[in-house]
């Protein structure tokens, strides 16, 4: 085990180091776990999560079709007239994908509210690497506050039967759903104080941008009802979301072909695959399920367990803040999932109601990935755009956004869940 986890550190150290070739050192580190045995080739397929990498295939691919229709720079026109300033549009840009992501995964957000913030930026021809920071880490924190909004609150609801209802309300008690949304306006004000240098007004078009085909954004409202539906469905395959955004862009690419009659014009939309950051995300996967195998997240999960001793707010704290931190390097799929039963037992221990630990768990790892610009897949899809628009995006670049954004979203939501259901 020990060599596993000084390989996974090894990996996070260099891939934080040299952001340029982030791909290549996770492939090579998966490489070495599957050489080493670390992760058996019995394992190599479970690690993989194809949904996610199918999800972002065919969501990407969309996008470029609707960003060609010219409704990104419509809706960032309409966005430039409500608001007063440049910061006052980071603010509502990120508010926007937090709304979507609440009921939408985090990377199809991010994926579809990236291309207007782009857009604005051209037209105020400022830096979109804040801008788009700003929309990844707000659909991260979304993704806790309902049933559908995140494969971990799926996986909370499915464990402690929960329906979508009862992120809202539960047992009569204002539910997580509250808690996140306090995080959620906090965190809106500490991105308006990132902001506050950015006051400069934002110039009026004379004309709104013309739409010049609306399928795509049909496709794309499509793809967002089937989404929502899908989650409803029980024991669907495990692919669902991925098949759902795979075959709409098929759907997009055959109604381009007939309508320009043009080959290359239906199939450019495979070239707007970002094929760097689903390597990224592939070879993440190998390496976390080889520390999987390996233990290290069932050594996590009990000494976590140890720390928290016999009081029931000290294990609440100790499973928030160190889920937080967990969650900001490793995938919080795998951790949740070991960590539910272990929350369980320890509830059972204490003769208490575990709903304050599930809540707990669930806040914590889901807003730890926003700490580092690799802890979330929102995350590296979104420096994955900026990066094929041609800007390099440093760490601390993200630090300066993501650790501030995660302490001012999860204090009021740790405090706010333990005021309510302990």
């Amino acid at each position: 085990m020990i060599y596993a986890l000084i390989l996974f550190a090894v990996t996070y150290a260099l891939m934080l180091m040299f952001s340029a070739y982030r791909p290549y050192i996770a492939v090579g580190s998966a490489v070495i776990f599957i050489a080493t045995g670390m992760l058996p080739f019995n394992e190599i397929v479970g690690a993989i999560d194809f949904n996610v990498l199918l999800m972002i295939a065919g969501t990407m691919g969309l996008v470029q079709l609707f960003i060609d229709s010219k409704m990104p720079a419509l809706l960032a026109d309409l966005i430039m007239e409500k608001v007063p300033n440049v910061q006052m549009a980071a603010v509502a840009l990120a508010l926007f994908a937090g709304v979507i992501s609440a009921f939408v995964d985090n990377v199809a957000t991010v994926l579809m509210v990236a291309p207007i913030a782009m857009e604005i930026c051209k037209k105020l021809k400022t830096n979109p690497v804040p801008f788009i920071i700003g929309v990844a880490v707000s659909a991260n924190l979304q993704g806790a506050a309902t049933l559908v909004g995140d494969t971990t609150s799926i996986m909370l609801g499915s464990y402690a039967n929960m329906n979508f209802l009862d992120f809202f309300f539960y047992r009569g008690r204002p539910s997580i759903f509250w808690a996140v949304e306090l995080g959620a306006l906090a965190s809106a004000l500490i991105l308006a104080w990132l902001f506050r240098k950015e006051k400069n007004p934002i110039p009026k078009a004379p004309t709104r941008t013309k739409v010049t085909d609306f399928v795509p954004t049909y496709l794309l409202v499509i793809m967002l009802a089937l989404l929502i539906s899908a989650s409803f469905i029980p024991n669907k395959p495990d692919i669902t979301n991925g098949l759902i955004c795979t075959s709409l862009l098929v759907v997009g690419m055959i109604y381009t072909l007939f309508k320009t009659r043009d080959f290359s014009v239906a199939i450019s939309p495979v070239k707007a695959i970002d094929f760097e950051t689903i390597g990224l995300l592939f070879g993440l996967f190998l390496v976390i399920g080889g520390i999987t195998h390996m233990g290290v997240v069932d050594a996590v999960a009990n000494l976590l367990a140890q720390m928290g001793g016999g009081s029931l707010f000290v294990i609440y704290t100790v499973i928030v803040w160190a889920s937080v931190l967990f969650s900001a390097f490793i995938d919080n799929i795998p951790y949740v999932a070991t960590m539910l039963p272990v929350v369980t037992g320890l509830a059972a221990a204490l003769n208490v109601d575990p709903t304050v630990l599930y809540f707990g768990l669930l806040s914590g790892a889901t807003l730890g990935g926003n700490c580092t610009p690799i802890g979330a897949s929102a995350n590296i899809t979104g420096i994955g755009i900026l990066r094929r628009a041609g800007y390099e995006v440093k760490s601390s670049d993200f630090f300066r956004i993501g650790i501030p954004f995660t302490l001012a979203a999860v204090i009021p939501a740790y405090i706010y869940i333990w005021v309510m259901f302990h």
